[in-house]
């Protein structure tokens, strides 16, 4: 279920993308909001996403996390997600540069990245 409207959200993460100076409110707004993506494209409970003082949702079909630390597990802080969902860098490039901590087995999302490619993104720009 979506907290964030789509147009919303739509806009801040473009706005990222295009590299325009956001609010830190703006910059919540777009985090949360490819939280929100990624949790609907890909829904499951064997990784849980963590973005500190943003939000954490639980991703992937497979086995069930219910109680404790999950088995599998990525966390990064907001610039970094937000790079990844629009492209700027990659799963790769991110892990290699220490900005991303993933453990599990599962943990690797490098193939879901980008989550918007350019031609939505140039949609959402105002």
């Amino acid at each position: 279920m979506r907290r964030i409207d789509t147009g919303e959200g739509m806009r801040a993460v473009s706005s990222f993308a295009a590299g325009e100076t956001l609010s830190p409110a703006q910059l919540r707004t777009a985090a949360r909001f490819c939280l929100e993506e990624i949790a609907e494209r890909h829904p499951g409970r064997s990784v849980e996403v963590r973005v500190p003082y943003i939000g954490a949702v639980q991703v992937l079909e497979g086995v069930r996390h219910r109680r404790g630390t999950p088995p599998n597990v990525v966390e990064l802080d907001g610039q970094t997600w937000l790079d990844l969902c629009v492209g700027n860098i990659t799963w790769e490039q991110a892990v290699a540069a220490g900005r991303i901590s993933a453990s599990g087995t599962r943990a690797d999302l490098a193939e879901f990245m980008p989550l918007f490619g350019s031609a939505v993104l140039r949609r959402w720009t105002a």
